[in-house]
């Protein structure tokens, strides 16, 4: 207590110039404390622990490992839902906890900034930011999706109820879902974020196949009651739409075949979701429909109508031409594909005018890194000394591994017991310590210093030793893939096999969950669309048609793969999952078009199927494609690719959709 006050730079009254030269390549400071140019400091801020929840995290760890090992028992699963639900009590009073304590922080930051640059940095920081963007995100863009999709309903159908029993349907399946997840525990993460705007694409695009149905029948048959209009609308349909929502789950099911927990959940509230807006559009709109009063339903615009006509007589009067540049344009968007990587820089996840990026940034130039990388090494037992914390060989070895970590250029801050022993010889002018004098110097220190420092580098216990690094994130052309592999040979160069030696840490876990979604979601396409197969055969119990409904799905999936290829979009959490969205957006329009045209035998007939179901799929995929475009404005990157990826996979669908089946379903429907 008192001796350390008596060293503090206020009581010693140090000169700038020593100062300078104290804390001029200081082996524990630079890069920690101090930059090494000396023309920035920091301060770091250490939250207390919570004993209770360090405690249940614990039994958690401990069931956890019983797992491992063999299925629990009834009575451990039980145990270990309760204390996960203590666990969450805890967490959620901590995270409110510590979003008051960085306000804090953030008022005392702005009462200087007259004086100072200042930055904050760490994982409550970052995860407040990401938060509060998402949160925006949410409210901003989902009132501007909200808004878009209002306008479009007016300006197509003319008519109040089709504006509001939407936006009433698309209202209830949304409130319902979000209860049910909360019920169940689902905790929304950044990847099932958008979950909201994905269940208005189900809502919305069933609710204007049914509208535009009931619009028809009505026009076509003025004198029939509200209740026999619902009733053929339903008769047509209901078939439809369910075959659409067994198929588009599919899609959805594919993300719960991964091992991450997160995407594995947001598969299975995108499947609920579909549960709930199909019993919303199946049940709730036709039950409120049919309490209406029978009025005579508006021609659709003419131009609208002239515009569907002219693509049919066009895909029909031209089905080489059509296919050929289909089969071009799949082909050179496709190749993108080879171009696909899952690199990322967390930093450039965020528009470089925001304050989250300006943190990340600073930190990551001037302090050594921004995404921590460890190295737990396990230290030879043969030459471990009882009397001594670390032999001379092993420190020797952790020299070698030190050093290596250190030589990349992506490498930042890099500190071990090593550092320890630079110190030492700064303090003996020089000249290297040996094993006792290094030993001894660590039993003066301070019990508790020594716990809080060198025990974060060496386990005594174990025999283990800790390399602590930081890469530099914004590293010209670094690839993190290679890096790791890079290290890896490295490190065997200096005498460690990988049994040896752990790599872990945020650097180690985002880019291994990456990889494992990648290769899970790519490798499994073609036994997703071996599946839907499957499915359309038994839906349409015809190999010919089945074949048929997958073909748009396919094309999309590599156009859209492809397209994300060439325009250099790196593969992360919430853009890998577009393939599943894609191929759900497409099978349903499919199945629609296809069921309408199945039941007509001839060409009048066949017209009259494009017409109205074309409008539906024209009108869905508007309105939804106009809609996700706006996250295009978003701060958060991954948001704006998901966004304008989705929207381009609405017209990307709707495109094949109406150039492509009417020459692929002529021949059979013509006969």
């Amino acid at each position: 207590g008192q001796q350390v006050a008596e060293l503090t730079y206020l009581e010693q009254n140090y000169s700038p110039e020593q100062m300078k030269a104290f804390l001029e390549g200081h082996p524990l400071f630079t890069d920690l404390l101090v930059n090494k140019q000396q023309t920035a400091f920091s301060i770091q801020i250490t939250f207390w622990p919570n004993p209770d929840l360090a405690a249940l995290n614990q039994q958690l760890l401990e069931i956890s490992k019983i797992q491992l090992q063999r299925p629990l028992t009834e009575e451990e699963e039980n145990q270990y839902d309760i204390i996960k639900s203590q666990a969450a009590v805890i967490e959620n009073q901590m995270t409110q906890t510590r979003a008051d304590e960085i306000a804090q922080i953030d008022d005392i930051r702005s009462s200087v900034e007259d004086v100072a640059n200042t930055y904050v940095g760490g994982a409550y920081v970052v995860g407040k930011h990401l938060i509060d963007i998402i949160k925006g995100d949410l409210v901003i863009f989902g009132a501007l999706i909200a808004g878009m999709i209002v306008v479009l309903l007016a300006l197509i159908f003319r008519r109040l109820k089709w504006v509001v029993l939407p936006l009433l349907a698309c209202a209830c399946s949304v409130l319902i879902s979000v209860g049910l997840f909360g019920g169940l525990g689902l905790k929304t993460t950044v990847i099932s974020a958008n979950f909201v705007a994905l269940q208005l694409i189900l809502t919305l695009a069933l609710m204007l196949h049914l509208i535009t149905c009931y619009r028809e029948i009505a026009r076509a048959n003025p004198e029939l009651s509200q209740a026999s209009r619902v009733r053929d609308m339903l008769d047509e349909k209901l078939i439809p739409c369910l075959n659409a929502a067994i198929t588009t789950s599919i899609g959805f099911a594919a993300l719960m075949a991964t091992d991450i927990q997160p995407v594995k959940d947001f598969g299975l509230m995108m499947l609920l979701a579909m549960l709930i807006s199909m019993l919303i559009g199946l049940v709730m709109f036709p039950a409120i429909l049919v309490q209406l009063k029978a009025k005579r339903e508006p021609a659709e615009y003419a131009f609208i109508t002239m515009l569907l006509d002219k693509i049919r007589e066009f895909t029909l009067n031209w089905p080489k031409l059509i296919v050929v540049l289909l089969l071009l344009l799949t082909i050179g968007l496709g190749f993108g594909i080879t171009r696909l990587s899952v690199e990322n820089s967390f930093i450039n996840y965020f528009n470089k005018d925001t304050q989250i990026y300006k943190e990340l940034s600073f930190i990551d130039q001037e302090f050594g890194g921004s995404t921590p990388l460890d190295i737990i090494i396990e230290l030879d037992p043969q030459y471990r000394n009882q009397d001594l914390i670390i032999s001379a060989v092993n420190i020797n070895q952790l020299a070698l591994s030190h050093a290596v970590v250190e030589a990349f250029d992506a490498s930042g801050s890099v500190t071990s017991l090593l550092n320890f022993t630079r110190l030492g010889m700064q303090l003996n002018d020089n000249k290297p310590l040996t094993e006792y004098e290094l030993d001894a110097v660590i039993e003066l220190i301070d019990e508790n210093v020594t716990k809080q420092l060198i025990g974060a580098y060496i386990d005594t216990d174990t025999y283990q030793v800790k390399i602590a690094s930081r890469v530099k994130d914004s590293t010209e052309g670094l690839i993190r893939s290679q890096f790791l592999a890079n290290l890896k040979q490295d490190l065997a160069t200096a005498g460690l096999e990988e049994s040896d030696y752990q790599l872990t840490n945020l650097f180690v876990l985002y880019q291994d969950i990456l990889s494992r979604l990648f290769d899970s979601q790519i490798n499994s396409l073609a036994i997703v669309y071996l599946v839907i197969l499957v499915v359309l055969l038994a839906v349409f119990r015809s190999i010919k048609i089945a074949i048929i409904a997958l073909i748009p799905n396919i094309i999309i999936s590599l156009m859209l793969l492809g397209l994300i290829g060439w325009l250099g979009i790196t593969l992360d959490l919430m853009t890998i999952t577009i393939t599943s969205i894609a191929m759900g957006i497409a099978v349903d329009d499919t199945i629609h078009l296809i069921s309408a045209s199945l039941d007509k035998q001839n060409d009048v007939q066949f017209r009259y199927a494009f017409s109205h179901t074309g409008l539906a799929i024209l009108v869905t995929s508007i309105i939804i494609a106009a809609g996700f475009s706006m996250f295009g404005l978003s701060n958060f990157l991954p948001s704006v690719n998901f966004g304008l990826l989705t929207a381009f996979a609405m017209l990307c669908a709707m495109v094949v959709d109406i150039l492509l089946l009417p020459i692929l379903l002529r021949p059979i429907v013509a006969k």
